[in-house]
């Protein structure tokens, strides 16, 4: 694969929560996109949460940091506008790496497939 300089790249990822708990969704996104990138939490420059309204109070930061992400910058933030889908948490991680962005593999897992279908199985 070609590599260019280092650069900070924008990773999205999505999961629907679904009969599992906040913490295991948290987890799941977190390795597809560790597996899709081969990216390593001490390359990540922050990672931003966000979660659908039914899904406040949760806090996918803590499961993130009991992951093994704990010397990554975390927040939370209540996702504002976008209602197509119900019990969503997302995540951007902003990833210090040579990688070209159009190399970048987004993850929207499960029905959070639904929200970038260009995306998926790229």
């Amino acid at each position: 694969m070609e590599q260019g300089p280092t650069a900070c790249r924008g990773v999205r990822g999505a999961i629907g929560v679904d009969g599992v708990t906040v913490e295991e969704a948290t987890r799941e996104l977190l390795d597809a996109l560790v597996q899709a990138n081969g990216l390593r939490p001490q390359d990540v420059a922050a990672a931003i949460f966000t979660l659908t309204d039914d899904l406040a109070g949760e806090n996918p930061a803590a499961a993130a940091r009991r992951h093994g992400w704990s010397s990554v910058p975390l927040l939370v933030v209540k996702e504002s506008g976008d209602a197509r889908l119900e019990r969503c948490l997302r995540v951007l991680v902003l990833w210090n790496t040579s990688v070209p962005q159009d190399r970048v593999r987004h993850v929207y897992l499960g029905r959070a497939a639904a929200l970038r279908p260009d995306l998926v199985g790229g």
